[in-house]
């Protein structure tokens, strides 16, 4: 892994090249019509954060929400870690069960009534619904690379995803996204998507010569600018304006392992890289902007619009229309993965969207692969209170304490965590933690995910797949050991000895991905 290089140039240019692209986005158009007819459009709500809840609370008529758990231990508040307390609404949704009362015995059945259901309810009440009327990505590929990772040769390409923007050009929205595949395949390859930010992951530099050649450029620019520089380059002739980046070791898992873009590369897979944050910002304040705000021209969301996790998840599915079309990727074994919110995100994509063929979910939490009807660590109530933009608005009703309507809790949910993951079935599902100890927070509730795990898991069997093969009821089941996979299945869930991280679980996830594909690494070709 390299640094990027001390760049005078970049440090000269890149304020000029800004202050143009400033310009154009924010003030020139092409022609006084344009001008005239931008002004008539609506201009973008300037809402903070708490201004945006509210404005929502005020559509639901809610008047006031259940403050969240604190996660400080020590707190009056704080969240509940005793088991013995945890499950104050025990029973969960029967995703084979229809709204009906009647049972689900066929893959028919699951397929045209049972999945849609499920869909309808996450999507009117928890994450919100994809608009009807999204605008078309045009997808460009910006740059190409050669580049190393480890000691393999790498294709690296700069892809940016423009969203049409002609019916409300206030609001540009470009989504990033870098792909990188082995140099030497010899067809298309595996892939696994990364909620991640964008950017070459290893640059390739100039040469010694070449870097010799641009400083003798710079320094005659230079010179001819302020002639008394001379004499400054001419007392320190060694000094350079472009040197070389210093080397950076890698930063190698706790079991001594390679990065996880390493081990992909040298498996034989490809990866991607999409930026979250190119699509819908991490806040409350960003709602009348990225692709949700562009939607709706620059104005607060409806109750059952999506919220930021829906929009991520829609991007990396507008990441994959990019990548069935490039003649290095195997369209039919991309995965997706994300850490944390990015994991909650991860499972939301592979639920909604079935081209997906793998999830990597590290580290989700609530939102995510854990039971929200669980009391125990993170609650209902943080996610309806300061993250309640992951979400869609109507989900803030579950942790009203005052409203129209009476109040509503998590109790009141008519889907759980369980049946987003019975969604992914029977594609392939890798639920993974790490270690409370190690930085995995207690607050994530890993045995709420597991339960939720083993009760998705009559899906998966009824497709065809096979579950956890743990065969205990959920109510009682109890976590593996850290360290012991269950990994049989094309569901899986595997505790590392790590912390709030997936990387001590890729070989797992690889290994695994491996088996039920037929992929084989380029060692065993």
């Amino acid at each position: 892994m390299r640094l990027k290089s001390r760049s005078f140039l970049a440090a000269a240019v890149l304020p000029i090249a800004g202050a143009l692209a400033g310009g154009v986005l924010y003030g020139q158009t092409a022609s006084t019509g344009a001008a005239a007819s931008q002004a008539r459009l609506p201009q973008p709500v300037n809402f903070t954060a708490q201004q945006d809840q509210q404005n929502m609370m005020e559509r639901l008529d809610i008047k006031a929400l259940r403050p969240g758990p604190s996660g400080n231990e020590k707190a009056p508040n704080h969240a509940n870690y005793d088991e013995s307390k945890a499950n104050p609404f025990p029973n969960l949704p029967d995703p084979l069960t229809l709204k009906s009362g009647q049972k689900v015995t066929t893959p028919e059945m699951w397929w045209t009534e049972r999945r849609p259901e499920i869909v309808e309810d996450f999507e009117r009440e928890i994450y919100g619904r994809v608009p009807k009327d999204v605008p078309k990505v045009t997808w460009t590929v910006k740059a190409t690379d050669n580049e190393r990772i480890g000691f393999n040769p790498v294709i690296a390409k700069e892809v940016v995803g423009h969203l049409d923007n002609s019916a409300y050009p206030l609001i540009d929205v470009n989504i990033r996204m870098t792909l990188v595949t082995p140099a030497n395949a010899k067809g298309p390859v595996p892939v696994l998507m990364m909620f991640a930010p964008s950017g070459f992951p290893a640059p390739a530099q100039p040469s010694a010569e070449e870097l010799e050649r641009i400083n003798a450029a710079l320094k005659a620019m230079l010179i001819q600018q302020d002639p008394s520089l001379g004499a400054i380059f001419k007392q320190h002739p060694a000094y350079q304006l472009e040197i070389p980046p210093p080397f950076q070791m890698p930063q190698f898992t706790a079991d001594g392992d390679p990065p996880p873009t390493w081990q992909l590369i040298a498996d034989g897979w490809g990866f991607v890289t999409i930026d979250p944050a190119s699509i819908q910002a991490d806040n409350g304040a960003g709602l009348t902007r990225g692709i949700i705000g562009l939607v709706n021209k620059g104005q607060p969301r409806t109750p059952d619009d999506w919220g930021a996790l829906r929009a991520w998840a829609w991007g990396a599915g507008r990441g994959l229309d990019y990548l069935e079309i490039d003649p290095a990727v195997d369209a039919k074994h991309v995965g997706i993965e994300g850490v944390s919110r990015y994991g909650k995100a991860a499972l939301v994509t592979m639920a909604f969207d079935q081209r997906f063929a793998m999830v990597l979910v590290g580290s989700s939490g609530k939102g995510g692969a854990t039971l929200l009807r669980r009391n125990f660590g993170e609650a209902v109530e943080n996610l309806t209170g300061g993250e309640y933009y992951w979400m869609a608005g109507n989900f803030m009703k579950y942790g009203a304490s005052e409203a129209a309507f009476g109040n509503k809790n998590a109790g009141d949910l008519p889907v759980d965590s369980h049946e987003l993951i019975a969604l992914c079935a029977p594609r392939l599902t890798f639920i993974s933690y790490g270690l409370p100890e190690k930085g995995d927070a207690k607050w994530l509730d890993h045995q709420g995910s597991f339960m939720a795990t083993v009760a998705a898991s009559p899906v998966f069997e009824l497709l065809g797949a096979k579950g956890l093969g743990a065969s205990e009821d959920y109510h009682a089941v109890k976590m593996p050991a850290v360290n012991v996979g269950l990994l049989d299945g094309q569901l899986a869930w595997r505790q590392d000895d790590g912390g709030h991280t997936d990387a001590p679980n890729v070989k797992y996830f690889l290994k695994w991905a491996d088996g039920f594909t037929g992929h084989a690494p380029p060692s065993e070709n």
